[in-house]
């Protein structure tokens, strides 16, 4: 089953039947925010992101990361996020509205949302919490966790838990991210990373899931091996999707990603000095099997710039990787798992029916906006201007408010059954075994034999 919420039965009808999808309204919310920022840079630049912030980093006092003794209220991180959270919640109105959705039910549950991801990014702003790179992801997976384990996730917050649609939104901003210079300013040793290990993990580790551990789900199976391989929650919504898997299934597999993340980025910068890789290498290490993109620039930055550039760059090359495994994922269930088991030939169409449409945003984005970085003059300054003061910090509120539907979805009585046995657990870990030691030998074959940077 699709991860749909079921609507009311006093909800109005949806205004377009079609454009009520989520993967198409995840387009053109994305599409709204990158114009309008494009916009708005150009005519204000980096003034820009005053007014487009969340809460920043803090010792003593919780109220430093809100309004710093440094800057006005009005110039406040603040302002800013309240900026940010008006303006989404602006736009997610419109869209429940034009999906049916009661607007009245929505707007007070999404206040409350937002109030807890602002927590959350504060939680994480804290100097100690930052120097342990626990970042708000974890927090805001946390936050939802305890509300729904103990209390329970009360009923008014429902129509504001759109974990899917934030997040598919996010990932079209992400597209923009993606510039093809950064695949070029690495060629083929990064290609060599990302693409050549990628597949291979991905493929061998569903293979193991499936013939030795015996997964009694195969989209469970599928979506971890997908959210490990590729980068982590990104991929898991786009092949939970492709899959139809079940929300409990997408839960624990980002669960297991992202609890794996935090020991990785901790211990491999650890590994790397210790062992005395070449930063290259090490950071092509670290891009090619952590796998939040921000856990990656903080085990990168603990190596020094060269370090953290090829790692964040490598992860980029990889992250052009979603669409392409949700749309491979598509094809390989309606064509062999769906259809062995109904038996009928699967056509054309069922595959676009299932396959991830957000997907199409996040690629159109990644090209519109590589084009006028690498082609339109004073276009490589606008755009890097651009991901820098606002939609880097947009694409971080959806996915705080993601994590935060995350945790409020998640009941741990429900996750005990899928983890029974501990095979998932132990999926993940060989994945991931088997992920570093490739991308490792991979890294070293590429960066210092191959094509080493100074050419020696």
């Amino acid at each position: 089953m699709p991860f749909t919420s079921p609507r009311s039965e006093s909800s109005p009808p949806p205004l377009s039947p079609y454009l009520a999808q989520d993967d198409w309204l995840a387009i053109w919310l994305g599409a709204i925010v990158l114009s309008v920022s494009l916009v708005l840079v150009a005519w204000f630049g980096n003034d820009v992101g005053q007014f487009v912030a969340k809460p920043g980093g803090w010792r003593e006092s919780p109220v430093a990361a809100l309004i710093p003794t440094s800057a006005g209220v009005l110039h406040s991180p603040l302002v800013g996020s309240l900026v940010v959270g008006g303006a989404l919640c602006l736009l997610f109105a419109v869209a429940q509205r034009i999906r049916g959705e009661r607007v009245a039910s929505f707007v007070p549950a999404f206040a409350v949302i937002f109030l807890l991801a602002l927590m959350s990014f504060v939680l994480a702003g804290h100097e100690v919490v930052k120097a342990y790179n626990l970042e708000y992801a974890l927090w805001a997976l946390m936050v939802g966790l305890i509300i729904s384990n103990t209390i329970g996730t009360p009923r008014f917050l429902r129509p504001a838990v759109l974990t899917e649609f934030y997040i598919k939104t996010g990932l079209v901003l992400l597209g923009a991210e993606v510039l093809m210079s950064r695949l070029v300013a690495l060629g083929l040793p990064g290609i060599g990373v990302a693409w050549v290990v990628t597949p291979i993990v991905l493929i061998t580790t569903y293979w193991f899931g499936q013939r030795v551990l015996k997964m009694p789900s195969r989209t469970l199976n599928m979506v971890i091996s997908a959210d490990m391989s590729v980068c982590g929650v990104s991929a898991a919504i786009a092949t939970a999707a492709a899959c139809r898997a079940k929300k409990e299934e997408l839960s624990l597999a980002i669960s297991l990603s992202l609890t794996f993340t935090v020991v990785m980025m901790a211990v491999l910068p650890m590994v790397i000095q210790a062992i005395g890789l070449d930063p290259y290498v090490g950071g092509a290490w670290l891009g090619g099997t952590i796998d939040s993109t921000g856990a990656v620039a903080a085990a990168g930055a603990a190596l020094g710039d060269t370090a953290l550039e090829v790692a964040a760059t490598v992860k980029m090359i990889q992250n052009i990787l979603i669409g392409v495994t949700a749309f491979c994922v598509a094809v390989y269930w309606t064509t062999r798992v769906d259809a062995s088991r109904t038996g009928e030939r699967v056509g054309a169409g069922e595959i676009w029916r299932r396959f991830p449409k957000f997907v199409l945003g996040f690629l159109a984005a990644s090209i519109v906006f590589s084009v006028l970085h690498a082609f339109v003059p004073g276009g490589a300054e606008l755009t890097e201007a651009m991901i820098k003061t606002a939609t880097k910090t947009c694409r971080s509120w959806l996915f705080c408010l993601a994590f935060v539907c995350i945790g409020l979805e998640t009941n741990f009585r429900q996750l005990l059954p899928q983890l029974k046995g501990g095979k998932p657990l132990a999926l993940y870990v060989c994945g991931q075994s088997l992920n570093l030691c490739l991308t490792l030998l991979m890294a070293w074959l590429m960066f210092g034999v191959l094509f080493p940077p100074n050419g020696n």
